[in-house]
């Protein structure tokens, strides 16, 4: 309907603007024809030449008919004159007689009228009713007494043969544009259905995933046009939706399943101390003593776990922009060395850490450099050596325990995921997910692999921007 609007539109403009042209040509002929009429000059005799009245009927009654001679022929234009006392006269063979108006009088003719070749132009009518376009030409003619006196030669062409060629060109023009109108509608409706038929397909699908929450449906697409786009853009999101949703199962699984193991114990160790205060059976202060310890080591084991889910929830969170700031990153390491040692005694550790500032979030920094550490001392041999080293933005830890195997790198950043071998020590899985989520972040990069030299151990690198003197 917009689309057949606009053509509407347009249509009628550019035929109200033809019709004006046409009009103005066709006028505009007529008045070059009575500019170029042979004009009667004075010294017209009124007893030889002029039929005269007091009203223009009177005058054009009073006018003989042309010969039948044959020397009058048909008269091209329609002469009238009319005197300064208001008399109205014809010449010989008029047949056609104008309304006359106050202002076809001589003293009432426009300024820089008078004179002989002087002349205006007015619309006007015939005493039948037809239109007529008349020239009013200024000049004197001889009264019965001899004497000149002033007059209006009006000068005349009937004008309803252009009205009624303007009638029937209005008509067509009027039936051309209601056409092109239904054609632009009908063209309109039916482009508009093709080019929207992917925008219904959306809009069904939408609904449709509102309806049964089936994320990950996608739609076809066609062609590169902004529909497309569209389309392209859905299908991203729906599938962006649906892996977040993937992520998301995966992650209360994963959490449940590493839940599961610390709580299953918790729930043993309370029923078994229950048990032996209801049955009056103490067990012996060692055993005793090893099952409140297990229970608290199980404790802080669901602690860290949760800690470090809060801690994967936290770049979700639209408040997390509020706590970037520019972080001296190599205090932030040092500080997390300081931890390091506490953890792990007989290591040593050889560092060279220099100055270096980044954008970004002081405690989530920290505790992705404590990670890493803290993997560190899990895996180095006693008494064995962690290198941790922060040159220019990067920032390498590298132990010299048992090493990665090769086949598990791909998987060492994902939630969870814990390598086969090292599932007998503490852990839940998720230091490294944090580690790879806060560089990210931060607009870094991270890895994890063999040691570059070829010796035992394994190297994490973190590359941050920024720069070495603090910004002001």
């Amino acid at each position: 309907m917009l689309t057949a609007a606009a053509v509407a539109v347009a249509i009628a403009v550019v035929s109200v603007a033809s019709w004006l042209l046409v009009r103005e040509k066709l006028y505009q002929e007529v008045h070059d024809s009575l500019s170029t009429a042979v004009q009667e000059g004075p010294g017209i005799s009124r007893n030889q030449l002029l039929y005269c009245g007091k009203t223009p009927a009177e005058a054009l009654a009073a006018a003989p008919a042309a010969p039948a001679d044959g020397h009058f022929g048909p008269p091209k234009y329609d002469f009238q004159i009319v005197t300064s006392d208001g008399t109205v006269c014809f010449p010989i063979g008029a047949t056609k007689a104008l309304e006359v108006k106050s202002s076809d009088l001589p003293r009432n003719l426009p300024t820089g009228t008078p004179g002989h070749k002087s002349a205006s132009y007015r619309e006007g009518s015939y005493l039948n009713g037809d239109s007529a376009l008349i020239r009013r030409t200024a000049i004197s003619v001889q009264s019965a007494t001899g004497e000149q006196q002033p007059a209006t030669l009006l000068t005349a062409l009937p004008t309803s043969g252009v009205e009624e060629s303007l009638k029937s060109l209005a008509l067509l023009i009027a039936c051309v544009a209601g056409l092109g109108v239904i054609g632009a509608g009908v063209a309109g409706r039916v482009v508009a259905r093709s080019a929207l038929k992917p925008v219904d397909q959306l809009t069904g699908l939408v609904e449709h995933i509102a309806r049964t929450e089936e994320v990950g449906t996608t739609i076809p697409v066609h062609g590169q046009d902004e529909i497309a786009r569209l389309s392209t853009s859905f299908n991203s999101m729906s599938t962006a939706l649906a892996n977040s949703r993937e992520r998301q199962t995966r992650l209360i699984a994963d959490a449940g399943h590493e839940l599961r193991t610390p709580l299953t114990s918790l729930r043993t160790n309370v029923d078994l101390l229950i048990r032996s205060d209801a049955q009056g059976r103490a067990l012996p202060p060692q055993t005793r003593a090893r099952m409140l310890g297990n229970m608290k080591a199980q404790m802080q084991e669901l602690t860290l776990l949760i800690g470090d889910l809060l801690q994967l929830s936290r770049p979700d969170t639209p408040n997390r922009e509020a706590v970037r700031t520019v972080v001296p990153f190599h205090e932030t390491v040092e500080r997390a060395l300081e931890r390091g040692r506490l953890r792990g005694p007989s290591l040593v550790f050889d560092t060279d850490v220099r100055p270096w500032y980044v954008h970004g979030d002081p405690a989530a920094l920290e505790r992705a450099v404590i990670n890493l550490l803290d993997n560190a001392v899990k895996y180095s041999p006693p008494a064995g050596t962690i290198e941790v080293r922060l040159q220019g933005g990067r920032l390498t830890v590298r132990d010299h325990g048992p090493g990665i195997p090769a086949e598990e790198l791909p998987y060492v950043f994902d939630r969870f995921w814990r390598s086969p071998s090292s599932r007998q020590l503490p852990g839940s899985g998720l230091g490294l997910s944090i580690v790879a989520q806060t560089v990210q972040d931060t607009g870094g990069q991270v890895s994890l692999g063999p040691a570059p030299d070829g010796g035992a151990g394994t190297q994490a690198v973190i590359v941050l921007p920024g720069q070495p003197e603090e910004p002001h």
